[in-house]
């Protein structure tokens, strides 16, 4: 398992935090939101989803990754 806290801009509300954490959720991903930091922390298993991937999830959403 890996730890990472991705910087997320956009994220203004409570729905901003349900669609990422759902967002990354379908990955298989677990998830924190923190919205007052601007930040996800996600832990996965590289082995079976990219960073990139995640990412691509949360920008998707239309969030901008930093």
């Amino acid at each position: 398992m890996q730890t990472v806290t991705l910087l997320v801009e956009g994220m203004s509300c409570g729905h901003c935090v349900n669609s990422v954490e759902g967002a990354v959720n379908k990955l298989g991903v677990s998830s924190k939101v923190d919205l007052s930091g601007g930040s996800v922390t996600v832990d996965f298993n590289e082995s079976k989803v990219s960073l990139d991937a995640i990412k691509k999830a949360i920008e998707d959403q239309g969030y901008d990754v930093v």
